[in-house]
């Protein structure tokens, strides 16, 4: 049976969803599709922690899933802006479970894990999957996927 890792980017697919459909990314069907007739061996899911009431309610839903959440604390800068970036931290583990893992599944549009997914694919010999809104996915990361499958009506809530 095939074995995959699963690496999910919340903010950025929240963000990727809500400002190109209006809606929610659904973890469930995502879940279903993304796991069909294989063995997972990890799953991820990598947000910024605000300590509200709501947002620890979503939390246990993706643990319920089968999601290990890895939070890292919110931080308002001085002049405004905000700080809760997982892209060490996802490339870290994707590189550590390429040992494990046959396929490497990416929810993310961030172009700046092309060259990840170039290096587990080129060097590693890994198939990597990555899923992400297409208007807001940036053409190298699409590209640099084994597979990329857009985000749409289907993997949405409502």
């Amino acid at each position: 049976m095939e074995r995959v890792a699963i690496f999910v980017d919340v903010q950025n697919v929240y963000y990727t969803s809500r400002q190109t459909y209006r809606k929610n990314f659904d973890y469930n069907a995502f879940w279903r599709t993304a796991t069909a007739n294989r063995q997972v061996v990890k799953a991820h899911a990598y947000a910024v922690e605000r300590g509200d009431a709501k947002q620890r309610e979503f939390q246990n839903i993706l643990r319920a899933i089968g999601f290990e959440v890895k939070l890292k604390p919110f931080i308002q800068r001085a002049d405004g802006s905000a700080k809760g970036d997982w892209d060490v931290g996802i490339t870290i583990d994707m590189m550590d479970a390429a040992n494990e893992a046959d396929t490497l599944i990416l929810v993310s549009g961030d172009g700046d894990f092309s060259i990840l997914c170039n290096r587990l694919t080129e060097q590693g010999g890994k198939t990597v999957e990555v899923y992400g809104v297409p208007a807001l996915t940036a053409a190298s990361l699409m590209q640099s996927a084994s597979t990329f499958t857009p985000i749409d009506q289907r993997l949405l809530l409502g």
